[in-house]
């Protein structure tokens, strides 16, 4: 028997066990997703009246009460997802040109206390956003700023360049080369970022986009502390006060919540794989 027909076996075997490892893992992730799809056409709506994992009997009324009936206006859940959608929105766009200005800057210019800089924004990605939370809540208070929409977005605006690291690296990438050769072109600092560096950056952009837009669409922890009125509240903070009798319009809104993020990368991953593989050449 040949070394080829030895391994052979021995390769079926490996795959065999792997794929099986992969399987079970899948199906061990996937069944709170399932479960969850499943609740959400619960006809009973209560979570107590499950036969086991799984509601006794089902219907698709849930669905259709979510917009339509807000039970007195204690689950306006049309309201809620435009105040999230809103929040995202414009915290995302915010948020990415902060980020990305960040970036360029801590990796195209040289100035006084840049080291310094570096250290004291890993030092803060260190403890965690919480801790801060109760000196948010009186600032913002203060200010007059609870329950508006409009201090969310600053808060999650603002914060994003404290995660300019990604973003920084990336344009370290972008051979500086390029740059000069547009200086002796006569171009400004200005028209080389939005002419050249931006354009061969859109896996980049695409990239910091998605990732603001995710946070405040699933936070669930500053808008609570901050929206303390029932109608300014995003469907994180809508949801988690649902109650145990209202678990399949719980269960409806997340599967419902979940629907635009997943829209949104799909529509984005072919621009980070072409920008990605249109960006791998750059000298």
């Amino acid at each position: 028997m040949t070394a080829a027909h030895r391994v052979r076996p021995r390769r079926i075997v490996d795959d065999t066990l792997t794929y099986t490892a992969l399987i079970i893992v899948s199906l061990i992730f996937a069944f709170p997703a399932v479960w969850l799809a499943l609740a959400s056409f619960s006809k009973s709506g209560d979570l107590f009246s499950f036969s086991g994992f799984f509601p006794k009997e089902y219907s698709v009324n849930t669905f259709r009460e979510l917009f339509t009936n807000d039970v007195n206006g204690l689950y306006p859940y049309g309201k809620w997802f435009m105040n999230t959608l809103y929040v995202a929105a414009a915290s995302s766009l915010l948020g990415t040109l902060l980020v990305i200005l960040t970036g360029y800057v801590m990796s195209r210019f040289e100035f006084k206390g840049r080291a310094g800089l570096k250290k004291a924004t890993l030092l803060l990605g260190i403890f965690p956003g919480f801790m801060g939370m109760t000196a948010i809540f009186i600032i913002f208070a203060q200010l007059g700023l609870l329950n508006r929409l409009e201090a969310l977005i600053l808060l999650y605006a603002g914060t994003a360049p404290l995660g300019y690291l990604v973003q920084k690296g990336y344009f370290d990438s972008v051979p500086a080369s390029i740059n000069e050769a547009a200086r002796i072109d006569g171009a400004t600092q200005l028209t080389i970022f939005t002419r050249i560096t931006l354009p061969l950056s859109k896996p980049m952009i695409v990239y910091t986009a998605l990732t603001t837009f995710a946070w405040p669409w699933s936070d669930c922890l500053l808008p609570q502390l901050l929206l303390k009125q029932r109608e300014s509240w995003t469907v994180a903070v809508g949801l988690y006060n649902m109650p145990d009798q209202q678990f399949a319009r719980f269960a409806a809104g997340s599967v419902f919540i979940a629907v635009p993020i997943v829209i949104l990368y799909f529509c984005l991953v072919k621009y980070i794989v072409g920008g990605l593989t249109a960006g791998a050449v750059k000298e």
